[in-house]
């Protein structure tokens, strides 16, 4: 504007301009002269609101914004209008809430009063107080007034420490009794360890003086990992969304405050932003506040991030920008308002940037000048916002000195009212600083007695029914007509496998009323292509049937299954959030693999494992991290059992007397369960029993991965029945358990391992030496379970057996356990692999020799002090296929070659598998194509792959473009085995053919026979 004034002659600024339908600035008036428009532009713009809008796609909602802010004197309001909306706030016919100048006046005087009352009563304590930025009070009183009129009537705030305590006191209106006793030294007077006073959360139901309505503010507790708490208050206002059926966002929504640093510097806020919009996890819009004092602790904006703002990061979905100066009450008011209307009309989000400054360090005792000594000598000589807004309205004649200083001695009488009532308190209550109460769930007497989770046959065989059934009308891919066929197969002869048993305790819990979310990377389908809870017809774009939320329509609850945004941290955060709303919802993450956790490590340590002992608030949550050693490299094999397990709050050293109630005690005292369960009817328990606990604690489930479809991983339906219930230990149930005293090795082991001891156990003809008991239950410990084992097999050595390293799993956790369950009288031998910096090797070789390592220390019975170590052998199958081409391709089987045929296998195995199956098989297996016109082909894979290979093969419908497929004809333990099979199968018909076939046939017929046999 300055260059137009420069360029520009005098006579230039008096021309009139006809105004483009696109502006706003005319009001009535559609021709301005230059000049005006100038000016009037330099107000809107130039003066203490900046408004970042034209990164918006939209049309209509960018001309919305223009609207309101260029249209004249919107912002503007007269002496008589300032008097008539004394201490109240008035909405006008267009739900627009106007600013009424003395009621804020006396917001600004309550803030600055409570933060110069907390520094005179306790100046040695942090408070993180709001001196520089007074403003958001106001502000965020005028949020829920202008949406609070236009019909929303619970909020979900999430914050930092900044300004916590001042929000809790005159935006919730926390009693100040209660406050004031957190600075005290008092003895709480309930359980949990507490936090500090500035993460505090709180659930307030109180009346809008505004709108005259009830209204519901939850602020979420939450640490100092500054925007941690961002997707949880996500997740916490979509649950309150669901369960009130509002599906467009018009009663609930999510106000979240944050530092300008914290804003552009943590990549969790971009994560909740990326996740804001899809389908499943969408709130309908929030309010986004920036306490933007221009300084990170110590640090300028211009080391501390690369944008000119810090609120661009807000750009990627399209959310408009209001920057307002924070020492302009009136300016902050209609940026507010504006703000507030966007939400509703639109139902996205939106930020407003509140410039302010700090007037203290980072903490009360912190002492700024040492870094930034020139910003603050000029803040020294600031006049608080309070004194310049006082004197504004003292010059406008809308009030007087007399009545500032009425209301500000008004004020501070309340607060003294309160100290002194809070120095007669005895304890401090954590219960006052609930921020998210179940106040219908929790019985007067919790009935420690756990009871059977199991259901009856009839509602099993529903679910699998429904579960395994083809959609009418309805097109399925071919390869899921087969997984569809083997599931009603199972439910038939009553046996399920995992997914399966998956789908019991999912279905059964939904017939009971209890809501299912299950969220994570790809859970639809799940990452190993086994669960396939949404189908997808083959024909019609977008057209899919989830069968269960078709089990009992009606009567059922809602299932949930979702596929996130490619994020743990942010996702984890919102399905917690969405576990603290409602006890009565099974809510699951489910991670790709379980390495991946560990980019949310911040949510299990801040949120999951101790949320309760600091803020006493419970969550369900259930974390499902498939783990397990395969070889498939440092990234696809652990999901650090190790520490969950370091998390987990049961003392070591001690072991309550068993009894009726020993579990459930357990249970109730910890602070999260983890569990690896080696069945699928025990996962099914496992989830069931999380629900019908009359508490809610966390759950971590190592899940399989080689066991959904081992063919011993299957579970009768008589482990489901009305009389069964988790077991937190499965013991030996073979010839071992039959003559104990005579058993040398008692082994514990957790997860698929068992299946791999057993196994060679097996093969050794071990099974009346070596007992194997499986430990289910990790965390909290099965002592009684444990001792009643070890005194059954007194005699033997036990063994503590792990796939992970010495440093990783669980054996740093069961140890002293084991001990203490033994009362330290017997030693527990160590087999698994030795430590490591590395959770696992990406060598195939290595890992079959670490894993042979790990089964044959665990398995070789030698004398106490003798260490004998003998490698077991990796043993293959020989599969012996033919390939059949289409009779209408005249093209000979020498045409289809070794690669071909690898080509077309291991593109079946993705496609039934997924990456990782293939990934498991792919580098092991050996194609060879006997050079003859009969088109036989031998191929070698590891014994454990062997089903993956003969899943996948019928799925095979061209070799290199041609269409053929692959019969199985033999498989055998060696190459000779399989040549004198394949003999077999074709030599009647290769000498059947010998008496019609030409010369040259017959040559080719003999050759074959002669390859056979030199094979």
């Amino acid at each position: 504007m300055r260059l137009l004034f420069v360029v520009l002659a005098e006579k230039d600024l008096n021309r009139e301009f006809l105004l483009p339908n696109t502006t706003y600035i005319g009001g009535d008036r559609s021709v301005l002269t230059l000049g005006e428009i100038l000016q009037r532009l330099k107000k809107i713009y130039c003066h203490h609101i900046g408004v970042e809008y034209m990164h918006l796609s939209n049309r209509e909602q960018y001309l919305w914004i223009r609207k309101h802010f260029e249209t004249p004197s919107i912002m503007e309001l007269t002496p008589d209008e300032q008097k008539r909306l004394f201490k109240r706030l008035i909405r006008s016919t267009k739900h627009v809430l106007f600013l009424n100048l003395n009621y804020q006046l006396i917001m600004v005087i309550k803030i600055c009063r409570f933060e110069e009352f907390l520094a005179k009563k306790w100046p040695a304590e942090k408070r993180f107080g709001l001196e520089g930025c007074e403003v958001l009070i106001p502000a965020m009183k005028q949020v829920i007034d202008c949406t609070a009129a236009l019909g929303v009537d619970t909020f979900v705030i999430g914050m930092p420490h900044r300004g916590r305590l001042n929000i809790l006191a005159n935006v919730c209106r926390q009693e100040l009794e209660a406050i004031f006793c957190q600075f005290s030294t008092l003895q709480p007077e309930d359980e949990g360890s507490g936090d500090v006073k500035y993460h505090l959360g709180v659930c307030i139901e109180r009346l809008n003086s505004a709108s005259g309505k009830p209204i519901k503010i939850s602020v979420v507790a939450n640490p100092s990992h500054l925007e941690a708490v961002d997707p949880v208050v996500q997740g916490k206002t979509r649950a309150e969304q669901f369960y009130r059926n509002d599906t467009r966002g018009d009663k609930v929504m999510s106000i979240l405050l944050h530092g300008d640093a914290a804003f552009s510097g943590q990549g969790i806020v971009y994560e909740t932003f990326d996740i804001s919009g899809l389908p499943a996890y969408t709130c309908h819009g929030s309010i986004h506040f920036i306490v933007n004092n221009q300084i990170g602790f110590t640090t300028d904006p211009r080391f501390s991030r690369s944008s000119p703002y810090c609120t661009d990061v807000a750009k990627v979905v399209n959310a408009p920008i209001f920057h307002v100066n924070a020492d302009d009450p009136e300016a902050v008011m209609h940026v507010c308002t504006v703000a507030s209307q966007w939400r509703n009309k639109f139902k996205k989000d939106v930020v407003i940037d509140l410039v302010c400054y700090r007037r203290h360090g980072h903490n009360e005792q912190d002492e700024p000048s040492f870094t930034q000594p020139l910003m603050y000598q000029k803040i020294a000589k600031a006049l608080p916002v309070m004194d310049k807004y006082a004197q504004k309205l003292i010059n406008a004649g809308v009030v007087n000195q007399e009545y500032v200083q009425a209301e500000m001695d008004h004020y501070v009488e309340i607060m003294e009212t309160a100290y002194s009532n809070s120095q007669k308190e005895m304890f401090v209550r954590n219960r006052d600083w609930l921020d998210s109460p179940w106040k219908t769930f929790f019985p007067c007497d919790v009935d420690l007695k756990l009871k059977p989770t199991g259901v009856s046959v009839e509602v099993l065989q529903h679910i699998g029914n429904i579960f395994s059934a083809v959609p009418k009308n309805f097109r399925l891919h071919s390869g899921l007509e087969r997984v569809l066929r083997g599931r009603a197969q199972m439910v038939q002869s009553g046996t399920s496998d995992w997914a399966l048993a998956e789908a019991f305790a999912f279905g059964s819990l939904l017939g009971e009323g209890f809501h299912v979310r299950l969220s994570g990377q790809d859970v639809e389908r799940g990452t190993f292509s086994h669960r396939h809870h949404v189908l997808h017809d083959q024909n019609v774009d977008k057209n899919t049937v989830e069968p269960l939320n078709e089990l009992w329509p009606g009567k059922q609850a809602q299932y949930t299954v979702c596929n996130s945004s490619l994020s743990e941290f942010g996702v984890l955060g919102f399905e917690v959030g969405f576990s603290l709303s409602n006890p009565n919802a099974l809510v699951i993450w489910e991670a790709q693999f379980g390495d991946f956790s560990n980019n949310a490590q911040c949510i299990f340590d801040q949120f999951i494992s101790s949320g309760q002992a600091k803020w006493i608030r419970q969550s369900g949550i259930v974390c499902l991290l498939p783990h397990g050693y395969e070889g498939m490299g440092p990234e696809h094999s652990s999901a650090r059992l190790e520490r969950f397990l370091q998390l987990c709050s049961d003392d070591e050293e001690r072991m309550k007397p068993p009894g009726p109630e020993f579990e459930g005690g357990q249970l109730m005292e910890t602070n999260m369960i983890v569990a690896n369960c080696t069945t699928p009817a025990n996962f099914f328990h496992l989830l069931r029993r999380q629900m019908l606990l009359p508490f809610r604690k966390p759950l971590i489930v190592m899940t399989p991965k080689s066991l959904l479809r081992h063919p011993e991983a299957r579970s009768p339906f008589d482990d489901y029945l009305e009389n069964t219930r988790f077991k937190r230990l499965i013991p030996e149930d073979g010839p071992a358990s039959e003559n104990p005293e005579q058993v040398k090795r008692l082994v514990f082991c957790s997860g698929k391992l068992y299946y791999e001891l057993k196994k060679e156990r097996d093969n050794k003809k071990l099974d009346s030496d070596v007992a194997i008991c499986r430990i289910e239950q990790l965390s909290p410990f099965p002592y009684d379970l444990v001792k009643e084992q070890a005194e059954k097999y007194k005699n033997a050595q036990l063994i503590w057996a792990q796939e992970e390293h010495k440093n990783m799993g669980a054996w740093l956790y069961v140890h002293p356990r084991l001990l203490t369950a033994l009362n330290n009288g017997r030693s527990v031998k160590y087999a698994g692999r030795a430590p490591s910096a590395s959770t696992a090797t990406g060598n195939k070789y290595h890992h079959m020799r670490e894993q042979n390592k790990v089964i044959a220390d665990t398995l070789e019975v030698t004398m106490p002090g003798v260490h004998h170590y003998q490698m077991v052998k990796a043993k293959y199958r020989y599969c012996v296929f033919q390939v059949i081409l289409d009779p209408s391709v005249e093209l000979p089987h020498s045409s289809v070659t070794s690669s071909t045929i690898y080509g077309a296998v291991t593109a079946a195995i993705k496609s039934v598998f997924g990456e990782c199956g293939l990934g498991q098989c792919k580098h092991l297996l050996k194609v060879k194509v006997f050079e003859d016109e009969l088109g036989i082909v031998v191929i070698r894979v590891l014994d454990a792959h062997l089903q993956t290979l003969i899943t996948s093969t019928p799925f095979i419908r061209q070799i290199s473009r041609i269409p053929a497929i692959l019969k199985c004809l033999f498989i055998g333990g060696s190459i000779r085995a399989c040549a004198k099979a394949t003999l077999n199968y074709h030599r009647n018909n290769l000498i059947k053919d010998l008496p019609k076939a030409s010369l040259s046939d017959s040559s080719i017929i003999m050759n074959t026979l002669k390859s056979f046999y030199m094979a």
